[in-house]
């Protein structure tokens, strides 16, 4: 190599070429005007081999490459010490470099000759320039580096035909179509076309090919075709799908770019009227627009000197802020429930008694004594000038309408209504609310009620208050003492706003199913109203006034196309829906809705008439028989209270056999009903004489004393009378003559004393068809405070001592 072309230097242990060119030479495009191909014996017979992968190269190209240092660096050595500087470039798609042998090379490729070789790293970059394709005759060397003997094949064209300068003047019209929508080819493109000749319409084909973004194996399939038009027809379809798909990118692209405008627009326009808003004062700036918010709020309110200090305060810090800080957000937070609160904003009560009777009467049948304690509750604060301050509770047991009664007492005085359940609250912040140095503090529920409803006097419930927990969190129903003491109350402190709120005002109405779970201390500061439960009576005018319609009205069927006679729905109240509430009542209604409903849909049929004949086709058999009433020597009956109503309850008293003294329970008894059948026994043991029974009737008796329905678990002092009355019948071997039931606790000395839940035992009584009771003498006034239609038709015998109830027993 002669040293006026050639310049050689070593880097990094390879001796590098670097050929000196015009910068003419190299520009992409340059002497494809004048198409100066060199001659076939001017290019080397041959060449070593270099794979490109993504596309082929192709003769008109000048282009950068980067190939592996580790892989080629000895093919490029080689390729330096050749005096004509060329190498062969051939597509290999995407066989890795560890992967390539010699089988992957195509047959055809470009010579390019080398230019302004470097290193760097684990690289080789050089600049080729696209000579003529190359068509492999022979193998040389099979492993790299690569050598091949090549031939240059003859492209055969016929540059003056009509159809050649057809397509020629197709594809340089497609390229000039493509510079304005594709701002990429740029002057490259400008300029070659400004030197293309049409004589050489080779080159233009190959150019063409190259600049569009074709798959490699459609590219090489153009590089391998020797004859110039075929090659130009394979060429026009890929550059007229650049062109669709250049236009498309524009389209997108001039979208995105209006859409960007059109908001950068909208955005300067704002800031521009906000600045000119602010230098007018007609706006401010957010945090102005915030704390004119919150003064806004307070402008109709009389805020407690105390909390008008404090939001003061918290509105000058808000003030002084800035609107990006965590603290401002705090603060704008805490503010926004301050000022939100109905400070000194009431509604007026409707103490009117003739519409509370006419709420109360339109939304609830039966609960005779429930509505007038309420009527007498709304009486007391038509003197008193409120009814603020009080705290009801509705007992009794799931059903009965609690929740729907407490909304009743809302409506009839004119008030908002507020219900969140305490069922399963476990967290004391649920009520006094959150600390505010924690994250995501709220105020507690209370707080939000109010915030809700608008006003200081609102009908807040309090649901499920039997149902409260207690964790490490704390103790939520020790929290609602001061909620519901009307001491404390005035001066309420939620941990969250930590200011003092006035809870005087608000008419707080629990509901609960037991009584067993409450704190004494919480239960105290509560006025009791039970709601017993329905007998059949009541659970009929229920079901015709408002179960019924409120099914059909629900899924839009005509009241007249389904039928329920009276006769079907006592049955379905004494034979499905036993309990002392009417939610499975209102279950089974349903159920006989979405049957008719089927049947009206697939039979035609316009009515459906549902009578105690085909009550089964609807609900299947009956869950609950008619109860026989046991009778027996040694069995009674006695009247006991669940919380789900009242219930009767069988008492069995059976001599096992005569070898020895003994006494046995059984039936799941509690500790407290174990301890009665054993006072039971020890009274009848010492007062066998007294009634008439042999002496020594319980020396060599071993008696045992069955409560049936074992599974479920029993517990109670009431079940005394009725078990002493058992023994006694199976001493006397007198069986009870008549249908007859007893309640009562028994002393060891014989006194009869009260017990409660009166109501829903004489309700358990009746449902079974018992209308002869003995209680206890002290609850004489509990009996006679019930409403007239539980106690027609009723025997009631009051015993103060064994002895009463003897007598009514055994005559």
């Amino acid at each position: 190599m002669s040293d006026d072309n050639d310049q050689g230097f070593e880097q990094d242990g390879l001796e590098w070429i670097q050929v000196e060119e015009s910068e003419e030479a190299l520009q992409p495009g340059s002497g494809m005007g004048q198409a100066v191909v060199p001659a076939s014996d001017s290019l080397p017979e041959r060449l070593y081999l270099l794979p490109v992968h993504n596309r082929p190269f192709f003769p008109a190209q000048v282009q950068p490459l980067v190939i592996n240092r580790e892989r080629w660096e000895e093919t490029v050595q080689r390729v330096g010490n050749t005096p004509h500087q060329m190498v062969g470039l051939a597509f290999v798609g995407e066989t890795g470099v560890e992967e390539l042998g010699h089988g992957d090379f195509p047959e055809v490729g470009t010579t390019v000759k080398v230019h302004k070789l470097q290193g760097e790293d684990a690289q080789i970059q050089f600049i080729a320039q696209g000579m003529r394709r190359f068509h492999i005759q022979r193998w040389l060397s099979k492993e790299p580096p690569y050598l091949v003997e090549v031939s240059y094949p003859w492209e055969p064209v016929e540059p003056e035909e009509d159809e050649t300068r057809a397509y020629a003047m197709a594809l340089i019209n497609g390229i000039k179509e493509l510079l304005p929508i594709n701002p990429l080819y740029g002057e490259e493109l400008k300029h070659y076309l400004n030197r293309f000749s049409p004589h050489e319409p080779g080159p233009l084909a190959d150019f063409a090919a190259a600049i569009t973004s074709a798959k490699g194996p459609e590219l090489q399939d153009v590089l391998a075709t020797l004859p110039v038009i075929e090659r130009m027809q394979k060429v026009l379809p890929l550059l007229r799908k650049e062109i669709e798909v250049a236009q498309l990118q524009s389209e997108i692209s001039e979208q995105v770019n209006a859409q960007m405008q059109e908001r950068q627009r909208e955005f300067f326009l704002r800031e521009q009227l906000k600045i000119i808003q602010r230098e007018l004062g007609i706006s401010k700036d957010d945090r102005e627009n915030d704390v004119d918010t919150f003064r806004a709020r307070l402008t109709d309110k009389v805020v407690p000197e105390r909390a008008m200090e404090r939001i003061n305060d918290e509105l000058d810090k808000l003030s002084v802020l800035e609107t990006g800080s965590p603290e401002y957000g705090t603060t704008r937070h805490y503010l926004d429930w301050l000022t939100s609160l109905p400070w000194g904003i009431t509604s007026d009560d409707q103490l009117d008694l003739a519409h509370a009777r006419t709420v109360l009467d339109r939304d609830h049948d039966g609960l005779k004594d429930v509505k007038e304690r309420i009527v007498e509750f709304l009486a007391e604060g038509t003197f008193k000038g409120d009814v603020g301050g009080s705290i009801l509770l509705l007992v009794g047991p799931p059903g009965v309408g609690k929740t729907s009664v407490g909304r009743s007492i809302a409506e009839a005085l004119g008030r908002e209504f507020y219900r969140f359940s305490v069922g399963g609250m476990r967290d004391e912040a649920e009520i006094k609310g959150h600390r505010r140095t924690y994250v995501g503090a709220m105020p507690g529920k209370l707080v939000q009620a109010l915030k809700e409803v608008e006003v200081e006097n609102p009908v807040i419930m309090l649901d499920e208050v039997d149902k409260m927990g207690q964790s490490f969190q704390g103790d939520p129903a020790s929290a609602l003492l001061e909620v519901l003491d009307p001491e404390q109350n005035i001066d309420f402190l939620d941990h969250y706003l930590d200011v003092r709120l006035d809870l005087s005002k608000v008419l707080f109405v629990c509901t609960a199913n037991t009584l067993d779970s409450l704190p004494p201390a919480l239960l105290d500061r509560m006025e009791q109203i039970r709601l017993s439960g329905y007998i059949a009576e009541e659970k009929m005018a229920i079901a015709k006034h408002h179960l019924w319609p409120k099914l059909l009205k629900r899924d839009q069927i005509p009241k007249k196309r389904i039928n329920l006679t009276d006769a079907a729905l006592r049955q379905i109240i004494e034979g499905y829906a036993r309990e002392a509430g009417v939610r499975q009542l209102e279950k089974q209604l349903h159920r006989i809705v979405r049957k008719a409903a089927v049947k009206l849909l697939e039979n035609g049929q316009q009515t459906i008439k549902v009578s105690v004949k085909n009550l089964e086709e609807f609900l299947g058999a009956p869950t609950f028989r008619k109860e026989k009433v046991m009778k027996g020597e040694g069995v009674v009956t006695g009247l006991a209270w669940t919380s789900m109503g009242g219930a009767t309850l069988s008492v069995e008293a059976g001599k096992v056999h005569a070898l020895d003294r003994g006494f046995k329970l059984t039936g799941q008894l509690g500790e407290v009903m174990k301890e009665s059948a054993n006072i039971a026994y020890s009274y009848v043991l010492g007062h066998l004489t007294e009634y008439g029974a042999d002496a020594d009737f319980f020396d060599s008796a071993f008696v045992h004393l069955h409560v049936p329905e074992g599974a479920t678990p029993k517990d109670g002092p009431s079940a005394g009378v009725t078990i002493t009355t058992a023994l006694l019948s199976l001493a006397c071997h007198e069986p009870l003559d008549r249908p007859l039931a007893m309640t009562g606790e028994l002393t060891l000395t014989g006194q009869v004393l009260p017990v409660g839940g009166i109501r829903e035992k004489i309700i358990a009584a009746r449902r079974s068809e018992i209308f002869e009771v003995i209680l206890p003498d002290a609850n004489r006034r509990d009996y006679e405070e019930l409403p007239d239609y539980l106690r027609e038709g009723m025997t009631v015998h009051f015993a103060g001592h064994y002895r009463d109830v003897a007598r009514v027993v055994f005559a």
